[in-house]
């Protein structure tokens, strides 16, 4: 089974390309506010119009604006979950799994089994009978998942599927809907801000920003190497742009980081943890050979420790101990020196 997006689409001032393919896994969607996550999901459940370019799964034409190829919401092979999961208020959670199924033709007695059998399969038999109003959040996004998959869709959409939870709840769903993921099969592909659900759900994760995709690969992938300010924020990583020489790098931004790696040349990718930064009163004389003057402009308590946002020609983020910030009388406004050993920076080609 496979989902093929190569599309324009336009929404506001954003515009949106898509070159994605989607076989038998989970794709996480990744990205900022307003980056066109969504609308990337509404114009493959045909909720939303493309203006070149075709969508297709396993081949089949889905919309196709050059051919006249535009096939109904209602008549393509997808399931979707919203992020409010749009339960009908007024009708049983298993009147809400059948519904799609009777819609479709399917009889009573049957559109009822299957969706009994789907709500088993969540842990949700005992509440079959019980309307949305009567259900705890978690309860209901399980509801909402067996009434798409129920109909057993080629490719599932998910948008925000745990934005609705609390943290609590966020925490004890997540591996079960990972666990049903996986036993829907198919092309699935979710939407999410959150990191960690992509980790955790995804094989496969798509950053998207301002309407393009910038990156994919594992989670981890992208850690090792992220490719905007973004995903080295998502990520935690302080990451920086320029041109290598001789080990130096000459930053676009202003300023130059010394590296350990004397091979790589042209343009790069410099990231540095925000562990490895040390911060001092004033420029140290031991093996560091990054100095970066600076102010501190945030600082923010991490259990026992503390991360730091210091401005200047290098803006970089540290992240020291709790005592080492007390020393330092760390606040905003403080005048210090950030320095990074050549050997903690990490170097790969832009």
């Amino acid at each position: 089974m496979s989902l093929e997006c190569t599309f324009t689409a336009g929404i506001g001032t954003l515009d949106l390309t898509v070159d994605l393919t989607v076989g038998d896994e989970i794709v996480a969607v990744l990205g900022p506010n307003g980056a066109g996550k969504t609308t990337l999901l509404r114009a493959v459940a045909g909720l939303h119009p493309i203006d070149t370019g075709r969508i297709a799964v396993d081949g089949a034409v889905l919309d196709e604006p050059a051919s006249d190829v535009l096939v109904a919401p209602a008549d393509r092979p997808i399931g979707v979950v919203f992020q409010d999961y749009l339960l009908f208020p007024f009708l049983t959670a298993r009147e809400n799994v059948a519904f799609g199924l009777r819609s479709r033709g399917i009889g009573k007695a049957e559109a009822r089994r299957r969706a009994d059998q789907w709500l088993d399969r969540v842990g949700l038999a005992d509440r079959a009978d019980a309307r949305p109003g009567e259900l705890s959040g978690g309860q209901a996004q399980r509801v909402a998942l067996a009434r798409a998959v129920v109909g057993d869709p080629r490719v599932l959409l998910l948008d925000e599927p745990l934005a609705a939870l609390d943290a609590r709840a966020r925490s004890e769903i997540r591996r079960e809907l990972r666990r049903h993921l996986t036993a829907a099969g198919g092309a699935r592909v979710l939407v999410t801000h959150d990191p960690v659900d992509a980790s955790v759900l995804a094989d496969r994760v798509v950053v998207l920003e301002a309407g393009a995709v910038v990156q994919q690969g594992t989670m981890q992938e992208i850690a090792l190497h992220p490719r905007s300010p973004y995903v080295a924020d998502l990520v935690g990583l302080n990451l920086y742009r320029g041109t290598a020489a001789a080990g130096v790098v000459t930053l676009d931004g202003g300023g130059r980081i010394v590296v350990a790696d004397r091979a790589v040349a042209g343009e790069v990718f410099a990231s540095v943890h925000p562990r490895s930064v040390g911060l001092h009163a004033e420029a140290p004389a031991g093996s560091a050979r990054n100095h970066f003057a600076g102010t501190v402009a945030e600082v923010d308590a991490l259990g026992d420790r503390v991360r730091v946002r210091i401005e200047g020609t290098v803006a970089i983020v540290a992240e020291i101990t709790s005592a080492a910030a007390r020393e330092l009388g760390l606040a905003p406004g403080r005048a210090v020196v950030a320095s990074v050993k050549a050997t903690e920076v990490g170097i790969y080609p832009a």
